[in-house]
């Protein structure tokens, strides 16, 4: 797990190709705790397990499906990554939880500079659109960044100096690919509410604010619901009787 705030860019020195995998090695100091055989990091945004380091640099592998599915497979000697070690317990969760499993491949659509910031479009494939929404956070290349606006075609965000300054974001050019993993979040509220698969919302129950309320969600209407199931399953008194009514 990570959190898409990345610690340094490294240079990929070698890249060594294999049966249906891709072997990298990085130019990067990172930690010994970090580097250890076995451990996680993610390059770019893509989880990948170290498999062998040295105080300098560090090396992992990439097989088919990562390949076809991320940027990983364009990189060349020399070409610069993004790195994240994994997240520890205990650690600060400065940006948002990331799975470092890629969702997709997104496209700089447009750059636009708003003084000394940038504001970057980036077109999506359709079935990942739903996932993204105003306000929410995004993974681009393994940054945790926040979206401004979003359009059918894909969202925007605004990359502050800093943001520049300490990532290779500055570098995507119009048509550029960069790898994309939407909210984690926003996945399991999709699968629970069996958004995009038919057969799970045809068998769900309707999403009601009293469903809601007896889940626990909406904590004054469930008190409210409570009262209200209370009374009217209550026996009604019997009414008091008088010369009027008898």
């Amino acid at each position: 797990m990570f959190t898409g705030l990345v610690r340094g860019v490294g240079t990929v020195e070698r890249v060594i190709p294999g049966a249906q995998r891709r072997t990298f090695v990085i130019a990067y100091a990172l930690s010994e705790g970090d580097r250890s055989l076995g451990a996680s990091v993610a390059i770019s945004g893509v989880c990948l397990t170290v498999v062998a380091s040295t105080a300098r640099d560090f090396t992992v592998e990439a097989a088919f499906e990562t390949l076809a599915v991320t940027t990983l497979g364009e990189l060349r000697p020399g070409s610069r990554v993004h790195l994240e070690p994994a997240l520890r317990l205990g650690d600060a969760l400065g940006g948002h939880l990331v799975s470092g499993h890629v969702d997709g491949l997104a496209r700089v659509r447009s750059r636009v500079a708003r003084g000394d910031a940038l504001e970057v479009w980036f077109d999506v494939p359709g079935e990942l659109a739903r996932y993204i929404a105003i306000k929410g956070s995004v993974c681009v290349d393994g940054v945790s960044l926040t979206v401004n606006a979003v359009d059918p075609r894909g969202f925007a965000v605004g990359l502050i100096p800093h943001t520049l300054a300490v990532t290779t974001l500055n570098e995507r050019k119009v048509g550029d690919a960069v790898n994309l993993e939407v909210d984690l979040m926003a996945r399991y509220v999709a699968r629970l509410l069996g958004a995009g698969d038919e057969p799970a919302r045809a068998a769900a129950p309707p999403l009601t604010r009293e469903a809601l309320a007896r889940a626990g969600y909406l904590e004054d209407a469930a008190a409210d619901y409570t009262d209200s199931r209370d009374r009217s399953e209550a026996p009604c008194p019997e009414a008091p009787v008088s010369e009027g009514n008898q």
